[in-house]
């Protein structure tokens, strides 16, 4: 009985929590830094889903779901990113949570 009660009230909290999705491109040098590698550590201490990859002109390209908090504060790391990246503009574009990922990735390619 403990255990349903207890799990109840996780679906009830869930439920409550606010959820979002940022769509970001992230100007400047930020290739070449670990920034792909730096966005997934920083993803996965927040606990928030998406990917990261190269674009070919030079931008890193994310996209990211979560707990709305969790997500506001991963879209502001973007904005300075790791030690070596030098970050000139970041594109924001807030979307409604889909909730497609439960995981965060970094994809190759383009």
């Amino acid at each position: 009985m403990r255990g349903r009660s207890e799990s109840s009230a996780h679906s009830a909290v869930k439920k409550k929590m606010e959820t979002l999705r940022a769509h970001v491109i992230i100007h400047g040098l930020v290739q070449g830094v670990w920034f792909r590698a730096s966005t997934k550590e920083v993803a996965l201490r927040l606990g928030v889903g998406g990917w990261v990859r190269n674009q070919p002109d030079g931008t890193v390209e994310a996209l990211f779901e979560g707990e709305k908090k969790k997500v506001e504060e991963i879209v502001g790391w973007c904005y300075k990113g790791p030690s070596g990246a030098q970050v000139t503009k970041v594109d924001l574009s807030w979307e409604p949570y889909k909730g497609e990922f439960a995981h965060f990735d970094v994809r190759h390619g383009w």
